[in-house]
C-alpha cells in the first residue's frame, strides 16, 4: 500500500526535517532499519515505515506524536518486534517510534511489591534486576518482549493460571495520546473506586488509543520450592478432564499447558528433546516444600484416574528452564517443520466444560490435504492457540480454513472474532491467505 507520506514529498521532507532536528542521529531512514521495523515474528509480509524514531523519554514521544498529528501521519509504536499478530506493520507507512532505548527501571518498592519501569524494559531484564530482592515479575509470554508491548497487547503466558495476565498486573500507566498529550492513569494503590478505570482501557489497546511509555507493575515473592513436570495422557480428552478436575479440587497450580502429540514431534525435532509422542501436559507447582509435595500428590492421584503415565519431574532451575523453553519454542518448531507455509494463528476461548469437547475436534475436521494442524493450550484458563499451516496452493485453501475455523468455534460455543484478514503473495505463482482471530470478551 502506498505510504501516506509519499503522497506529498514536500510534506514528508518537512516532517523528517522536524524529527531530525529533535532527534539527530536517532532518526533513521536507512532501508535495513526500516525493513527490520516493518514486521514482527508473524507470517505477515514486511510493511516498512517511512522513518524510525528512537525515543529516549516520554517528552520526546509526545513531541514526535504532535509533529505527526499535525500532518495526519500514522504512528506505530515498536518494542522488541516479537508480535505474532502484525501489530507493528506500517500498512500506510508513517513514523515508527522505537521505544527500545527507554529501558530504565525507575523504581522498585520491595515492601509494597511493585515497581515502575519504562516501556522498553524487557521482562528478562526486569527479573534479572529483581534477583537479589526475592521478588519476580511472573508474566511470561515466551519471547523476551518489552513491558510496554506486553501491556499494549495484554500479554499472558504460561503463568496466567495463577498470576493472571497483564490486565491483572498493571497498576498504573503513563501514556502519550494521539494528539501528543501526556496522561497518567491509575495509582500504586491496590484498590480504588474513584473515577474511570482508564488503565484497563489502555491495557490491550494495541497502540490504537495511545503510546504507553511507563508502566507500574505488581511483583510477587519468589516461591520457596518450585517443581515442574511433564505428564503423558492417552488422548487429549483425558488430559482436559484431568485439568478440569484439578481446578475443581482447588489445587493452586502455577502453570499447566496442553501440547498434542504432533506438536511434541515438532518440539523434539526443533529443541533436540526426546519427549514421548503422546498428548502431554506441561505443569508447574509453586509454594513451600511441604505444600508443593502435597499438590504433586493430589495431582498424581487425579491424573492416574485418566490414564496418565510417564511422569517426569524437575526441581533444579536449569532443568525446569530447559523444559519450558522447549514449550515456548513450539511456534518456531512448527515453522521449522514446514518453512514454506504461512501460519494462521487463531486464539480462542471457551468455558471449562467445553474445553474437553472442543479440543479433540480439529484434526478430524480439517482435511489433511489442505492444511497441517497442531494445537497447544493453556488448559486451565481454557485459552488455546491452533496454528493452521496453510499450504500455499490456491485462495480456495485459505477460504476453506477460514470457514472451518468459524464453524468449529460456533459448534462448540467458543468465543472468537476475526480482527484481520490479510493476504500475502508467497511467490509469483502461489498465493497464501491467512486469518488471525483473537479472543472476544
Amino acid at each position: 500500500m502506498k505510504s501516506v507520506l509519499n503522497q506529498d514529498r514536500t510534506e514528508r521532507e518537512l516532517l523528517i526535517d522536524k524529527l531530525r532536528t529533535l532527534l539527530g542521529d536517532r532518526l533513521s531512514t536507512n532501508d535495513s532499519i526500516l525493513q527490520q521495523h516493518g514486521r514482527g515474528e508473524s507470517w505477515h509480509p514486511t510493511q516498512a515505515p517511512d522513518a524510525v524514531a528512537f525515543a529516549q523519554s516520554t517528552e520526546e514521544v509526545s513531541q514526535i506524536v504532535k509533529y505527526c498529528a499535525a500532518s495526519a501521519t500514522p504512528v506505530i509504536a515498536y518494542g522488541t518486534g516479537t508480535s505474532l499478530e502484525g501489530q507493528v506493520q506500517a500498512v500506510k507507512g508513517g513514523i515508527c517510534i522505537d521505544l527500545g532505548q527507554m529501558d530504565q527501571i525507575i523504581e522498585v518498592n520491595n515492601e509494597d511489591l511493585d515497581c515502575k519501569v519504562e516501556a522498553g524494559v524487557t521482562r528478562k531484564q526486569l527479573n534479572q534486576h529483581l534477583r537479589d530482592t526475592g521478588l519476580f515479575f511472573p508474566i511470561d509470554p515466551g519471547a523476551d518482549a518489552s513491558i510496554g508491548g506486553m501491556t499494549a497487547t495484554r500479554a499472558s503466558g504460561t503463568n496466567a493460571v495463577r498470576y493472571g495476565t497483564m490486565r491483572e498486573n498493571v497498576l498504573a500507566l503513563t501514556v502519550v495520546t494521539a494528539n501528543g498529550d501526556i496522561i497518567h492513569t491509575g495509582t500504586r494503590a491496590r484498590k480504588s473506586a474513584a473515577g474511570y478505570d482508564l488503565t484497563r482501557l489502555f491495557v490491550g489497546s494495541e497502540g490504537t488509543l495511545g503510546i504507553i511509555t511507563e508502566v507500574t507493575l505488581r511483583l510477587y515473592g519468589l516461591a520457596e520450592a518450585i517443581s515442574a513436570a511433564i505428564v503423558n495422557f492417552p488422548d487429549v480428552r483425558s488430559a482436559a478432564n484431568a485439568t478440569i478436575q484439578t481446578i475443581q479440587m482447588g489445587i493452586p497450580i502455577a502453570r499447566i499447558e496442553l501440547v498434542d502429540r504432533a506438536y511434541i514431534q515438532a518440539i523434539n525435532d526443533y529443541s533436540k528433546t526426546d519427549y514421548p509422542l503422546r498428548d502431554t501436559l506441561f505443569l508447574e507447582f509453586h509454594g513451600t516444600r511441604d505444600w508443593v509435595a502435597e499438590q504433586v500428590k493430589l495431582f498424581d492421584e487425579i491424573s492416574q484416574e485418566f490414564g496418565a503415565s510417564g511422569f517426569a519431574w524437575a526441581e533444579k532451575e536449569e532443568d525446569r528452564s530447559r523444559r519450558w523453553k522447549a514449550r515456548h519454542d513450539a511456534y518456531y518448531a512448527v515453522w521449522q517443520c514446514h518453512p514454506v507455509v504461512a501460519a494462521m494463528l487463531p486464539m480462542s476461548a471457551c468455558q471449562y466444560p467445553d474445553l474437553r469437547i472442543a479440543l479433540p475436534k480439529p484434526n478430524r475436521t480439517l482435511p489433511r490435504q489442505t492444511c497441517i494442524h497442531r494445537y497447544s493450550a493453556m488448559s486451565v484458563t481454557a485459552i488455546f492457540t491452533s496454528p493452521y499451516l496453510s499450504i500455499p496452493t490456491t485462495m480456495k485453501c485459505s477460504s476453506l480454513l477460514w470457514r472451518l475455523t468459524h464453524a468449529w468455534c460456533n459448534a462448540h460455543s467458543i468465543w472468537a472474532v476475526p480482527v484481520a484478514v490479510s493476504m500475502a503473495l508467497a511467490s509469483a505463482s502461489s498465493n497464501t491467505c491467512a486469518t488471525n482471530t483473537v479472543m472476544a470478551r
